[in-house]
């Protein structure tokens, strides 16, 4: 394979001689052509719109490939190129973006990467010998992309598509990402970045009981400004929702493995319409047509399309597009091992690897065939070496040459600066909720919406998903109750005796326990909202305290219930004291746990992604809780090593709660004289020894002590329980502080595992 390369390239074995430099356009345009460019780009909204949602038609350096939905243009006389219009008013160019990740070394020879393949060898960049435990996965990749225009990113699987669409799109940290990148000849900062672009995932990450238009409409909530009335809101849903070519399953909710809802391909356009409610003008998608047939693949791209004559540029990774999506983009970049081994528009693909010495069979589709011929090169011992010389020998021959008329042609080069570029698309309809960005405050980027609209409609997205799941608070309620009834009959009508005192410590143990182990059901409730979280607070949506606020207000309803449920099962049929009062303070105490409990449980799935280890540790921790609570060894028996975690034990403080609830009333008597003798081998002696052993025990202490004298109140048995150091309605204040402090910490989990960037 090598051999034939060579001998079809002989321009490989002697370098040929530098181009000519190349003449700089467009850095000094002259005053009155960059007034004339500006006057012309900020056009009257209402006029610049057509009937297809097209603002307007762009000049585009390279022809333009025969499709369909071009055949029109093409038959004006104007050729494959659109016809010249306004001035492309957004550039997006990189040049040199290199990024490297430092590779686990588990072994093998030095100067090689660990556990390494061989066509990984011969694709990835050698390490040198300051860094031998480092991959490139992008090496020197350079490309542009216009407004109006598809650029899409094509490779094998590990060629580099994602790493490269997210240093587009700022998911990767500035600090270990290598090249510029720019937006008009200006570097992007992040937070104007978010303001005017949206990144679509790979996978649909969507609420599976909202219906589509629902779906859109909390989006349109979360993206579009306030002063938008709910009316143009309504209508800029239903606008998309026509885009996207939903308007069949609009009412349909999205649905999941239990829920039959839309097909695969109308998901991922409702992923896709949820990122560009706004109308963003950069659009960065990870392989939107993964997992799709042919047909739904299609139909996603020609909606790319019709974002992108809207006056977007379109970033996206594809895996092996069909001819007829091959034809609906502009731009095409070609990866392998990180490296680019083709750049340029799909039609130029045949006439490359035809000079290449390759060409492309008349009845093969040309993606197909370059990724091909790309997976045979990098499984021989030059790898793609050939191919990557070859580009850049290709791109320095086609090159436009000084004089030339692409190289002449002002309207492909934008001429106004960013801030210039921005407010004129903001004039012609474009970012809807980033009018913000333009003018002197685009370096500071703020939210669409205030923190209270965004808590309230999280609160109601939270709860029609919730209420449209009932089977989930059914099943957790019908624990709460079937264990409140276990414990009803286990523990039915209590006496109070020494033995009816130690039930009622197990009883309460086992009660308060049982609170923060119900609350474990918690756990996955955030981690599948977790990467539906991500994706929307990435770019904005709303602000991470809303969510937290949100989600305590959505979940506390449901405690209430489980909480009046409990009570209500066990209270009465237990034989608790109190009254009334009592089973106020023994309801508000199960709350106060639950509350809490759910808190902790909230944090935990903030902390650990994973549902099996977060369950281990959740399970595992309430354990620990409950040994050092106080029950199984009083706190002044447990060695002082060990103190801090009973008083960092969650269960302690409702379960001292409930006990003073229970003994700390006076006129209660667990321990009389003839039961000073049971739990002990004298209680087997007949009741006139037990009265001759009391009257011996008085005259010995003086004091009179009969059969029915009480020995021990119930603030005796929390005496002996060690439970005296806070009342019941501190320990109360202390559990629903826990609850508190436990969803800050889930916060600040947010704020620091949520950084969606590559280091």
């Amino acid at each position: 394979m090598a051999h034939a390369v060579h001998d079809r390239l002989p321009f490989l074995a002697s370098p040929p001689p530098p181009p000519p430099p190349a003449r700089e356009r467009g850095r000094n345009p002259p005053l009155a052509e960059m007034l004339r460019l500006v006057g012309a780009a900020t056009v009257d909204p209402a006029a610049a719109a057509d009937d297809d949602g097209s603002a307007s038609v762009f000049s585009l350096p390279l022809p333009l490939p025969a499709t369909p939905d071009r055949a029109a243009a093409a038959e004006g006389g104007g050729g494959e190129c659109a016809p010249i219009g306004r001035s492309v008013q957004f550039r997006l160019a990189f040049t040199g973006l290199t990024y490297s990740v430092r590779a686990k070394q588990r072994g093998g020879r030095a100067g090689m990467l660990p556990l390494q393949r061989r066509s990984d060898r011969v694709t990835a960049a050698a390490p040198d010998a300051h860094a031998p435990r480092t991959r490139a996965l992008l090496d020197g990749v350079s490309g542009e992309a216009r407004e109006g225009e598809i650029l899409a990113v094509m490779g094998a699987s590990g060629s580099g598509k994602s790493t490269l669409i997210d240093a587009l799109a700022n998911r990767i940290s500035r600090d270990a990402l290598k090249g510029a990148v720019t937006l008009n000849g200006e570097p992007l900062t992040g937070n104007i970045l978010k303001s005017m672009s949206a990144y679509v995932m790979q996978d649909d990450l969507l609420f599976p009981m909202l219906t589509v238009t629902e779906t859109l409409s909390f989006a349109a909530e979360f993206r579009l400004p306030r002063v938008l009335s709910p009316a143009k809101k309504r209508a800029r849903v239903q606008a998309l929702i026509d885009q996207l070519g939903l308007r069949a399953a609009a009412n349909t909710i999205i649905g999941d493995e239990g829920h039959r809802g839309v097909s695969g391909g109308e998901r991922r356009r409702v992923s896709i319409g949820t990122d560009i409610i706004h109308d963003p003008i950069l659009l960065f998608l990870d392989e939107p047509t993964s997992g799709l047939d042919s047909t739904s693949a299609f139909m996603v791209v020609k909606v790319l399309r019709r974002i992108a004559e809207s006056g977007s540029i379109v970033i996206t990774s594809i895996h092996q597009p069909s001819q007829r999506i091959l034809g609906l983009l502009d731009r095409l970049i070609l990866l392998s091992g990180g490296r680019t081994v083709f750049s340029g528009t799909p039609s130029a693909l045949p006439s490359y690897f035809a000079e290449f010495g390759f060409p492309v069979p008349d009845d093969e589709n040309r993606a197909e065939f370059a990724l091909d011929l790309i997976r045979e090169f990098e499984s021989s011992p030059t790898g793609t070496k050939p191919l990557v010389d070859f580009h850049r020998a290709w791109q320095r021959m086609h090159a436009p040459s000084p004089g030339s008329a692409d190289a002449d042609q002002p309207s492909l080069v934008p001429t106004m600066s960013l801030k210039e570029a921005i407010s004129a698309s903001i004039s012609r309809g474009k970012l809807v909720s980033g009018s913000d960005v333009a003018g002197e405050a685009a370096s500071v980027h703020t939210y669409a919406n205030p923190f209270w609209v965004e808590m309230k409609v999280l609160t109601k997205r939270s709860a029609i998903n919730t209420r449209r799941m009932p089977e989930l608070f059914l099943v957790r309620l019908g624990a709460v109750v079937v264990t409140g009834a276990i414990l009803a009959t286990v523990f039915f009508r209590l006496d109070q005796s020494p033995k009816g005192a130690q039930e009622r410590l197990g009883f309460f143990a086992f009660a308060m326990s049982t609170m923060f182990y119900t609350c474990a059901d918690a756990l996955p409730v955030f981690l599948q909202e977790r990467y539906v979280f991500l994706r929307e607070t990435a770019y904005g949506a709303y602000r991470r305290a809303s969510y937290v606020l949100s989600n305590a207000i959505v979940s506390f309803p449901p405690l209430v219930v489980l909480s009046l449920s409990f009570a209500f099962t066990t209270f009465f049929a237990v034989g608790l004291a109190g009254g009334v009062p009592g089973f106020a303070f023994y309801t508000l105490a199960i709350l106060a746990s639950f509350w809490a409990g759910s808190g902790f449980v909230t944090f935990l799935s903030g902390v650990i992604p994973h549902v099996m280890i977060g369950y281990t540790v959740v399970v595992a921790i309430l354990a620990y809780f409950l040994l050092f609570s106080g029950f199984f060894i009083n706190r002044d028996r447990i060695p002082g090593y060990w103190i801090w975690f009973h008083y960092l034990s969650l269960v302690k403080y409702p379960f001292e709660g409930v006990l003073q609830n229970e003994f700390g009333r006076a006129g209660e008597c667990f321990v009389r004289g003839a039961q000073m003798f049971d739990n002990s081998p004298l209680a087997a002696l007949p009741d006139a020894v037990k009265a001759r052993v009391l009257a011996s025990i008085s005259s010995a202490l003086g004091v009179g002590i009969g059969a029915d004298t009480c020995v021990v109140t119930g603030r005796g048995v929390l005496q002996q329980a060690a439970v005296t150091q806070l009342g019941k309605w501190e320990c109360l204040l202390v559990t629903v502080a826990w609850g508190f402090l436990f969803r800050i910490f889930f916060y600040f989990s947010l704020v620091l595992g949520s950084k969606n960037k590559r280091r």
